[in-house]
């Protein structure tokens, strides 16, 4: 199963690009062989629209277009559900044991998620009730797929 990080906006050259990458990287070489044949990171420009509304919408529709045919979609949203690193896990490993092609991990741009994204997600998922930077976002995201890899594989990074 493909695993795909979808994010609404770049990442400048800083500490936060170099820690996505490295848990990217080491998620990678821990997911082959697990059965994650790519863990990869598509970034995908914000909207120049006027309108919240309308940079939502074009975001979204970019979000939807950037998800493989049967691909599962797990989409952080602050109404969503928190969600144990050990049950994060066992969902990569259900999806993944149920034959889905691909899971697409969603992060939306400043204004939020179109309904149209919210609508099509499989789960929403929340990293608790405060607020966080979209960097510290991305970061977070890239250590829980790693995370969930290790604890799929049994290996000791994960201290329950």
């Amino acid at each position: 199963m493909r695993l795909v990080l979808v994010c609404i906006g770049r990442l400048k050259a800083g500490a936060e690009r170099d820690l996505v990458a490295r848990y990217l990287e080491r998620a990678r070489a821990a997911g082959r062989a697990l059965g994650f044949t790519a863990v990869d990171m598509v970034e995908l420009p914000e909207s120049s629209a006027r309108r919240a509304e309308d940079r939502m919408a074009e975001e979204g529709s970019a979000i939807l277009a950037a998800a493989p045919a049967g691909a599962s979609l797990l989409v952080l949203d602050p109404r969503g559900k928190n969600v144990s690193s050990e049950d994060f896990a066992h969902r990569l490993g259900r999806l993944r044991d149920g034959g889905t092609p691909a899971l697409v991990l969603v992060i939306g741009g400043a204004d939020g998620l179109s309904e149209a994204v919210r609508a099509r997600a499989d789960l929403l998922l929340a990293y608790g009730a405060a607020t966080f930077p979209h960097q510290l976002v991305r970061v977070m995201l890239a250590e829980q797929v790693y995370r969930a890899v290790t604890i799929l594989a049994g290996h000791p990074y994960h201290r329950a």
